[in-house]
């Protein structure tokens, strides 16, 4: 049975107009765990364990820094505009005429990989599906330019999104120790994670 109340979304791809309510979407988390990453004797290989953190961890991101410098490379429709064969998009989900989650995806004809660059979903609309159905549209952009897999970076203080990605196929497939190195993030390790197209 559907909520009379519960907002209709509608999802598309971005358009210029959006630019400001992507930049301010809120995109901090709360979590009660966190996963750790645990290193044999050897040093050779790695492990997650997902541990309990008391008080409840809030993360609030930084403006992204490098956001003028990647649409100065895209054009109105979203495709980057320097001559690489390389496309990004970003599509968003609107409720009652705002924007309350994106994604935005770049594609590498090299090695048929959709990255997600970044997905966030407001907090009043999570658990609502909308995460799925913006990474739906992205496997859906993956598969119209031949991607073989989508992937995506998260760090491992955000259980949250590595439980969503999870859900929606997603698998571990690396890891990097040394990615937030001097960045707010410090301490923090970045997991990649994948699922195939199909």
């Amino acid at each position: 049975m559907t909520n009379p109340q519960a907002p209709a979304f509608e999802y598309r791809t971005a358009r210029p107009e959006d630019r400001e309510a992507i930049e301010a979407l809120d995109g901090s988390f709360v979590t009660s765990t966190v996963f750790e990453v645990t290193r044999p004797v050897d040093g050779f290989g790695f492990a997650l364990r997902e541990v309990a953190v008391d008080p409840p961890l809030r993360k609030v991101f930084p403006p992204d820094q490098d956001d003028e410098a990647d649409e100065d490379d895209q054009d109105d429709d979203g495709d980057v505009g320097d001559g690489r064969e390389e496309c990004s998009r970003t599509f968003v989900a609107v409720a009652a005429g705002s924007v309350c989650g994106f994604a935005t995806v770049t594609y590498a004809p090299w090695n048929r990989r959709l990255t997600v660059d970044d997905i966030e979903v407001a907090p009043a609309h999570r658990g609502r599906g909308v995460g799925r159905a913006l990474m739906e549209l992205a496997a859906g952009f993956a598969r119209e330019r031949g991607a073989a897999h989508l992937w995506l970076e998260v760090s491992s203080v955000n259980a949250p999104a590595v439980h969503a990605y999870r859900r929606m196929g997603f698998t571990l497939c690396g890891l990097d120790t040394a990615l937030y190195e001097g960045t707010p993030a410090a301490g923090e390790q970045a997991l990649f994670m994948s699922r195939p197209c199909g």
